[in-house]
Formats: C-alpha cells, sequence, structure tokens
C-alpha cells in the first residue's frame, strides 16, 4: 500500500505544483512593439485627427448642416458674440474657452448674474465635440447644432428666448445681410443661429503627439506614454473611450463596481459625505445621469490634462485620481501608483492644437 501511496502522491505533488507555478512566478510582462500597439488602437478605432482642414471638414460633416466659408465664419462671430446672452457679458467662449482645452477649468459653469449650474455641471469641452454621437452628460442633444441652442436658453447660463436672440440680431442690419448670404434668408432665425455655430464647432479638431505616433513616428510619445497606451488598451479602457475622439461615442454606466471597502470608513467618519453618494466622491448637485439611472456620455479624453476638475460635478481635481478612479471602479482593477503615471503620461499625448486652415 505505501508503494502505491508513494507515486501517487508524488503525482498529485508535481500536478499541484505546475498549476501553482503562475502564481508563484512573476508575470512576465508583455511590451509590444510600436507597430502592434498601433494595430491594438487601431482595433478599437483610436484614429487619428487628419492632418488637413480639409480632412477635418470630412471627418464632421453634417448633411443636415454642409459646411461653407461664410458660414463657418458667422459662426465663429456668434461663437464670441455676448448679444446671445441676456445681460450681454456671456458669449458660447466664456464657458468654452478654447485656448484651456475647451473648458471653463470651474467645477461648474457660472452663468447670468453669477448663477452655477443647479445640478453643479461640468462643462464639457467643446473640443473635438462634433466628433461625439451625443452632447451633454446625459446625451440629451444629438450633435453640437442641437446644443448650441441649449445653453443660451438656460435661465442659469445666458438665460435667452428664440424670439429674443431673433429680435435682438435681426436689429443688426449687417447681420441680417451675413444671415442671408449665408442662409438665402433676410431675417435671422434661432435655428440657423444654432446651425451656424455647430458649423464653427465642427472645426475645432485638434492634434497632437498622440496622433504622430498613430501616423507611424515611433518618436512622437515617450517610452512610459507607450505603456500607459498598452494599458488604456488592453485593460479596457480603450472599450468606452473609443474613436477618433477617445470618447463621446457612447452612453455608459458609472459606476459599474462597487466595494464593500468603501463603506467601512462609514464606521469611522459618519459624517463623510460619500454615505449619500452612489459616486467614489461627493455627489455635488444630485445629478444622476440619463434618466436618473447613472449613465453617462462617455467624456472626450482629448485634452483632458487641460479640462481639470473631472467627472460630471468637478469634484476631482487631479488627473492621477481621474485614472485611479476609473481603473478600480469600471475596469475593476486599480492601477498601481506607477501604472497611473504611465497613463498619465499617455494621457498627456492626447493634448493637441486645433487643425488650421
Amino acid at each position: 500500500m505505501k508503494k502505491l501511496l508513494h507515486p501517487v502522491t508524488i503525482t498529485l505533488f508535481v500536478i499541484v505544483l505546475l498549476l501553482s507555478l503562475p502564481m508563484l512566478l512573476p508575470k512576465k510582462e508583455i511590451v509590444p512593439t510600436d507597430a502592434q500597439l498601433r494595430q491594438a488602437a487601431a482595433s478599437h478605432n483610436l484614429v487619428p485627427i487628419p492632418k488637413t482642414y480639409h480632412g477635418v471638414l470630412k471627418a464632421t460633416y453634417n448633411p443636415e448642416n454642409p459646411p461653407s466659408e461664410a458660414k463657418i465664419a458667422l459662426g465663429q462671430q456668434l461663437y464670441f458674440d455676448t448679444r446671445l446672452s441676456r445681460d450681454k457679458t456671456i458669449s458660447c467662449a466664456t464657458c468654452h474657452l478654447l485656448q484651456e482645452g475647451g473648458d471653463d477649468n470651474r467645477p461648474t459653469a457660472i452663468g447670468y448674474h453669477g448663477r452655477a449650474n443647479p445640478k453643479h455641471l461640468n462643462s464639457p469641452t467643446v473640443l473635438n465635440a462634433a466628433l461625439a454621437k451625443a452632447q451633454f452628460w446625459d446625451g440629451r442633444a444629438k450633435d453640437v447644432e442641437e446644443q448650441a441652442g441649449g445653453p443660451v436658453q438656460a435661465p442659469f447660463e445666458m438665460n435667452m428666448t428664440p424670439q429674443e436672440v431673433e429680435a435682438r440680431l435681426n436689429a443688426d442690419p449687417e447681420v441680417r445681410h451675413q444671415f442671408e448670404t449665408v442662409f438665402g434668408e433676410g431675417n435671422v432665425t434661432f435655428e440657423n443661429v444654432r446651425k451656424a455655430i455647430g458649423a464653427y464647432e465642427r472645426t475645432l479638431l485638434t492634434r497632437g503627439a498622440y496622433d504622430r505616433f498613430l501616423e507611424g513616428d515611433d518618436h512622437a510619445i515617450s517610452a512610459a506614454a507607450k505603456r500607459g497606451m498598452t494599458l488604456f488598451v488592453t485593460k479596457g479602457c480603450a472599450g468606452c473611450h473609443t474613436g477618433m475622439s477617445v470618447g463621446g461615442q457612447s452612453m455608459q454606466h458609472f459606476p459599474l463596481r462597487r466595494y464593500f471597502s468603501d463603506y467601512l470608513g462609514l464606521i469611522f467618519e459618519p459624517n463623510i459625505r460619500l454615505k449619500e453618494s452612489p459616486f467614489p466622491f461627493v455627489n455635488e448637485g444630485g445629478f444622476l445621469g440619463k434618466n436618473n439611472e447613472l449613465k453617462f456620455r462617455v467624456p472626450i479624453l482629448r485634452n483632458i490634462t487641460k479640462t481639470a476638475p473631472y467627472f460630471h460635478n468637478g469634484m476631482v481635481k487631479k488627473l492621477e485620481e481621474a485614472v485611479r478612479i476609473m481603473s478600480k471602479y469600471q475596469v475593476g482593477q486599480e492601477f498601481t501608483k506607477t501604472q497611473i503615471a504611465d497613463v498619465v503620461a499617455f494621457l498627456k499625448t492626447l493634448d493637441g492644437k486645433i487643425v488650421k486652415k
């Protein structure tokens, strides 16, 4: 019996040892080549912004609002026109500063007479927004043309009605002439105001080091950025932050995961306001996404280093913390400090400049 038992025991021991080796031995990190990384990015539709202005117009073309040089010029003029606000102090550019990442760098926008968004919503970037499939945090507008009419009418933003906008602009003979040239109509209509602004916003695409890397320049981004991009693609980030805009292509549930450990701190800090929030930060403003279902339009990550603070209510100040939260609550694997640093290095490559004529 002992003779039979001995080889059986040895065999079982060997089997257990072999099965345990993957856990006992450190995993060898697989580092893709630059070509492989580009191929992996392409599989998630992570493609570069066109190099030329003509390419930008083609990439953002809206058949319901075909662009023209005059329409874009009119839209640019209106984008900076404070007459679209009741007290003539606020324009689209007030909350969407093109030199500051396309937003205002505030937790929530401040509008007419210093009013803040009642739901404490953070202003999304206007840069590359034309590439998104929906606008606003809850995705309620289908495109930038529809979105352009929202802030104008919101009482806590520009506080105007379509009729008031039309009356104010129609009082300017030069503006009426411009609208007639572009739209063939002598009178200004609110719909055409939206179309002109939308046509201009469709030109606001940005390119940077990330695009040059995708196009074949191996030296465009650092080794750390390549490691971060590898994590971004392989760990699931690119599943939602996809497309030419690196986001804005879908509505997603947030947070996907919850942890019992998040609630342990409440025992020792009973006054902490996180207990009132479904998010891993205070839910200032009480916004719960589309239909109160915790569904949000996926943010556009281009120029993300310039659009702090983060998340829908701007409660997270640091990009590193935003990456940590997303890795833990969306990916389901909290990144280490080194991994976070690499991902941030990659995100910095998404900074870019507007493609000019």
